[in-house]
């Protein structure tokens, strides 16, 4: 791994979530040892805290139906993305620790609102996103069957869906921050009815297990990843760790069966590290409460330090020759 200085933010938020517990996902990530493992890696990790986000129990109500705690989210996900864009200006690599998945639309407004400062970065990156989920979280206020802003960051990053969401970051109303050509979503398995419109309208490219299983893990991955850096300053991975099987990873809020396996999961963060385009990642939606012994947590670790450069055997394995993105 190059000598690179990780920045770990901590967002305990649960407010986008359908259940509780994700609040302390920050806390079990770091329990599970993740600033000495990317130490280990010749990493200088700077751990900057939480950011601050409230209990449900000191609020009065969730306001709308159809878009639970919106005002509230969205000022936790303005902090989250002023301090993304921070410590990226300060030539950091955000590594984000949540928290419910709703946190990923703070961690990319911050990411692509990214002023030059000196350190050599654009004035606005253009990003890729590979968003690792059972789900694809791209729900609207009028399509969610459940009101829970952690199955909307997707359409908002789009400019889809509230306007107080797609407004996140300094962003203008329906604004996007991403193409659709240079995203790519891996392990889906769960798309509501109403959502699965909006995908198709949006235009972005979903990997369902099925896919997966149907024309072999390998060809998927390259090909995300080649879509993903297409014409991109690189890439943000957004890893729920529902994307992997409950089997594996049980301490999740929203767990469905069929999930990628450890060994698929290790490999799709390999090929991340590989591609040396990695610019900011998060591990969303770790539930202690669902957990055992923690294991979910000490996963999600691993996962980021194979995306970060670790390997079994340093040396071993070579770079994968790429197939161009798909048009």
């Amino acid at each position: 791994m190059e000598k690179k200085t990780i920045s770990l933010i901590g967002v305990p938020l649960d407010l986008g979530a359908g259940c509780r517990g994700v609040d302390m996902g920050p806390s079990a990530i770091r329990r599970a040892g993740i600033a000495s493992r990317l130490e280990r890696l010749g990493a200088v990790v700077e751990d900057a805290g939480n950011i601050e986000a409230p209990l449900a129990e000191t609020l009065s109500g969730p306001g709308e139906p159809n878009a639970r705690y919106l005002e509230e989210v969205v000022r936790v996900l303005e902090h989250l993305a002023r301090e993304v864009r921070r410590h990226r200006e300060a030539g950091r690599l955000p590594v984000v620790l949540g928290g419910d998945h709703s946190i990923a639309l703070g961690t990319v407004s911050g990411m692509t609102g990214c002023a030059h400062r000196g350190g050599g970065y654009p004035l606005e990156q253009r990003l890729g996103l590979l968003w690792v989920d059972a789900h694809t979280d791209a729900n609207t206020p009028e399509t969610t069957p459940t009101g829970n802003l952690h199955g909307m960051p997707v359409a908002a990053m789009f400019g889809r869906g509230s306007e107080a969401l797609t407004r996140v970051g300094g962003f203008a109303a329906g604004a996007r921050r991403l193409e659709p050509r240079n995203a790519a979503l891996i392990g889906v398995r769960s798309v509501d009815p109403a959502e699965a419109g909006v995908v198709e309208d949006l235009g972005i490219r979903v990997y369902t297990m099925e896919e997966v299983d149907r024309r072999g893990f390998a060809t998927v991955v390259d090909e995300a990843v080649a879509r993903v850096l297409d014409g991109t300053d690189g890439m943000h991975l957004s890893l729920d760790m529902d994307g992997l099987d409950p089997e594996i990873a049980p301490g999740v809020g929203t767990p469905v069966r069929g999930g990628l396996s450890y060994r698929e999961a290790h490999s799709l963060m390999e090929a991340v590290a590989e591609s040396g385009g990695l610019r900011s990642l998060e591990v969303a939606e770790v539930n202690p409460i669902r957990d055992v012994r923690n294991q979910t947590a000490e996963l999600a670790v691993e996962l980021v330090a194979s995306a970060l450069g670790k390997r079994t055997l340093p040396g071993v394995g070579g770079s994968r020759n790429r197939p161009a993105a798909p048009q």
